[in-house]
């Protein structure tokens, strides 16, 4: 059937499929969604012939997966349904498998939600410019009828394969024994942990293990610091020495100290950099643009690439490609490896640190402090009215201070090369969004009051 173009558009993002489930989305919808993804991916060079489905806690995640795999199996495409899995888990088969891949989550959105995380063979992502524009269409014009034999669906549970996998990656060998306080947020965490951390000598602290899609105990979105607190006590109570956080599809790591005081995730970055490039002195290493300065210096100084990029996981995964980076990391805690096919994995980035803390004796704030060179603000949201003549009307502000002016990601000013900051706008809210840098948390306040004095006017 064919859709009205802003029904489609309202679903299909910049890198993912998401929408309210009943209103947005539906099990017809998403059959649809599924073979114009099988047409996609079957029309490639080499042809695909089967896709890998999996999905998470949510409710209404079983139905819609198995819908997709009726739209895939429909366009004569076979299916291989892997059932519940974290987001890396799925790109874990997509690689094992070398096939295209679905994963059924919303990710840390509310329980309405749920979407579809795509991605061809070898968990290459699957944007707007490589392929969801096509889906788009594809659902706008009606999905064309395929008049050929249908495929087979098959089921195969691949989570001990991901647990050694990712294992193996790292070396656990110096791994002395640790209590890790871990909250799962009622997402797939709670999945994933126990097969990945059961053979190490950990014990773990779990919270909010129970797989529940109504998130009953907190939002399963690490980045707001509001849903760190039960961690961050939690840590205390059992005198653990690191909590880990992740999000609802647990393809998002956030770090804890013994402390109860939260790790940077521009720290982790480059602790995991450090890590990879004493593996192979010399790589490349990505990082977005509102990732501390403290990444790119630490790689340069091991004698690393560090590469620069915008903010979104498709500017990450392209670099990544292009450059042959060994890693790259986000401020969001989104963390990527080559050895895993280029794709992100949260869970990568907990036994790195989990690695390099329990093959010494300091507790993890002295690990860290090497790596927390600057103070940072993290993100601030403001709502206006007209993000680019607020945004120029800072830069003029700063103009008699600014030692540089880039573009290529929203407006990056640096004042005197220790003191930065970046204002972007949301491609899809009127907000405006700030990240400041500075030597000192009293030099980030002075600059945070002075330029959302100016966005908020």
């Amino acid at each position: 059937m064919a859709r009205s173009a802003e029904s489609v558009d309202a679903v299909i993002k910049a890198y993912d499929v998401r929408g309210v489930v009943g209103e947005q989305i539906d099990a017809t919808f998403v059959r649809e969604v599924g073979g114009a993804f099988a047409r996609l991916v079957s029309a490639d060079d080499g042809g695909a012939n089967r896709v890998v489905i999996g999905h998470d806690m949510r409710d209404s995640s079983p139905q819609l997966s198995q819908a997709f795999a009726a739209g895939v199996t429909a366009q004569g495409l076979d299916v291989v349904h892997i059932g519940l899995a974290s987001t890396d888990q799925l790109y874990f088969a997509s690689g094992l498998l070398d096939c295209p891949g679905a994963m059924f989550t919303a990710s840390h959105n509310p329980a309405q939600y749920n979407g579809i995380k795509l991605c061809r063979a070898g968990a290459k992502p699957v944007g707007q410019d490589t392929g969801l524009a096509t889906i788009s269409s594809e659902l706008v014009a009606g999905v064309p009828d395929y008049d050929g034999t249908p495929g087979q669906v098959t089921e195969q549970d691949v989570l001990e394969d991901y647990a050694s996998f990712v294992r193996g990656l790292v070396d656990l060998s110096e791994l002395r024994p640790l209590t890790v306080a871990v909250d799962a947020g009622n997402g797939m965490g709670g999945h994933t942990v126990p097969a990945v951390f059961g053979p190490l000598p950990l014990t773990v602290k779990d919270l909010f293990f129970e797989l529940d899609g109504t998130f009953p105990n907190h939002e399963a979105n690490p980045l707001d610091p509001a849903n760190l607190v039960d961690l961050q006590r939690h840590v205390q109570e059992t005198r653990a020495d690191i909590g880990l956080a992740f999000d609802g599809d647990a393809d998002r790591c956030f770090v804890v100290d013994e402390r109860g005081l939260p790790v940077s995730p521009s720290a982790v970055t480059a602790l995991v950099a450090e890590r990879e490039l004493a593996k192979e002195p010399g790589s490349t290493i990505i990082h977005n643009l509102i990732t501390s300065r403290a990444v790119p210096e630490l790689v340069t100084e091991l004698g690393g690439t560090p590469v620069r990029t915008r903010v979104g996981h498709s500017f990450i995964k392209q670099q990544m490609a292009q450059t042959g980076a060994i890693f790259g990391g986000e401020h969001s805690a989104h963390y990527y490896f080559r050895d895993f096919w280029g794709a992100d994995s949260g869970m990568l980035a907990a036994l790195h640190v989990l690695a390099a803390l329990g093959e010494q004796e300091r507790p993890l704030s002295e690990l860290m402090a090497k790596y927390e060179r600057y103070a940072a603000s993290g993100e601030i949201n403001s709502t206006v009215a007209d993000a680019q003549e607020r945004t120029e009307a800072v830069v003029a502000a700063f103009a008699d201070r600014t030692r540089s002016v880039d573009r290529l990601d929203g407006v990056t000013v640096d004042l005197n090369g220790n003191s930065w900051f970046n204002l972007r706008a949301s491609n899809t809210e009127p907000l405006l969004r700030l990240n400041v840098e500075a030597p000192t948390a009293a030099d980030v306040e002075v600059l945070v009051t002075e330029i959302l004095g100016i966005v908020r006017a």
